[in-house]
């Protein structure tokens, strides 16, 4: 049995699993093409086409409801609104209220700048303190840096979680619930060998793999404190609290510099995006197609296509910079 009801009916359910064929679960949206389905049944509509007055009413922001939500909920009607004009069925494609866009751009270190905080890791000094997670920061920012892992995922991996001779992580503690393998390159896992052969201590299987030297768990905060002097100490100026550069823009970095190399290798969008959504742990495309806008802005040339391909498939999204 169909979830609508009303005129849209079959090009709800048509558009929905067009989107899913594309790699999105779009659970959340069908829940609230749902909804639109009931306000079009209630409104006594019968011809198919988005009317400026049918978009004005369904943008109204309802009692209690979030900026981000009403957001959300115009967001998916201009896509749907689209998907109708590509059909044939003529529909006012409505705008993103500006009060909700989002005005977030992460940071993303030149590859000089890359070398430069590498290079500021490498050079602090761990002396003989036992408590310190100085030690864990060079190999610790290369393993952000070379997976895109969030930095709570990787303080999270335990001994038995990284395999070192075949290469992969297994993250079991995401930020999205969902266990996922990770693969790395051969000069990252020469890192961390020489991380816990440094180290110097004999691990049980279920310990934290970045640890302090007297074996006890790192922890996130304890990590920002010394990425803020890495910084320092590699000549990159810091904006001030939530302006950046943050530890989360090597994941940041990691994304932009995959999709640059998908695009360079000639891979087709559309394959590359599913791919690096799932190796990145995202729930949908959508977040992971901020990085390709990201992209675009940094590479037009390269990225020129992808503008066109974008524009219609993946609108922008207010929550999606900080995953």
């Amino acid at each position: 049995m169909s979830p609508f009801q009303g005129p849209y009916s079959p090009l709800l359910k048509q558009f929905v699993e067009f989107k899913r064929s594309l790699g999105y679960q779009f659970r959340s949206a069908e829940y609230t093409f749902r909804l639109f389905d009931h306000l079009t049944v209630e409104r006594g509509d019968t011809a198919i086409g988005i009317t400026p007055a049918l978009a004005e009413q369904w943008a109204l922001k309802r009692p209690n409801e979030s900026d981000s939500t009403c957001y959300r909920r115009v967001m998916y009607l201009i896509q749907f609104a689209l998907f109708l004009n590509e059909m044939g069925y003529p529909s006012y494609v409505p705008g993103l209220p500006r009060a909700y866009r989002s005005t977030f751009t992460p940071y993303i270190f030149s590859p000089q700048e890359i070398d430069a905080l590498l290079g500021a890791a490498d050079r602090l000094d761990i002396g003989r303190v036992p408590h310190t997670t100085v030690n864990v920061l060079p190999a610790l920012l290369r393993l952000l840096y070379g997976t895109g892992i969030r930095v709570g995922e990787a303080v999270a991996l335990r001994v038995q979680d990284v395999h070192l001779e075949e290469q992969y992580l297994v993250v079991r503690h995401s930020k999205n619930g969902r266990e996922r393998l990770v693969p790395f390159a051969d000069s990252l896992a020469d890192v961390l060998r020489q991380y816990r052969q440094a180290l110097g201590i004999q691990p049980t299987v279920d310990a934290p793999f970045f640890a302090r030297r007297n074996g006890r768990p790192c922890h996130a905060k304890t990590i920002y404190e010394g990425f803020r002097r890495v910084l320092r100490d590699a000549g990159i100026s810091h904006g001030g609290k939530g302006q950046g550069p943050r530890l989360h823009d090597l994941r940041h970095v990691f994304a932009v510099r995959s999709l640059v190399a998908m695009a360079e290798s000639g891979l087709d969008l559309y394959y590359a995006l599913p791919i690096l959504s799932e190796y990145l742990g995202h729930q949908s495309l959508e977040a992971t197609d901020h990085y390709v806008r990201l992209v675009a802005d940094q590479y037009p040339a390269l990225l020129s296509q992808v503008n066109t391909l974008t524009a219609s498939m993946f609108p922008e999204v207010s929550d999606c910079a900080t995953d």
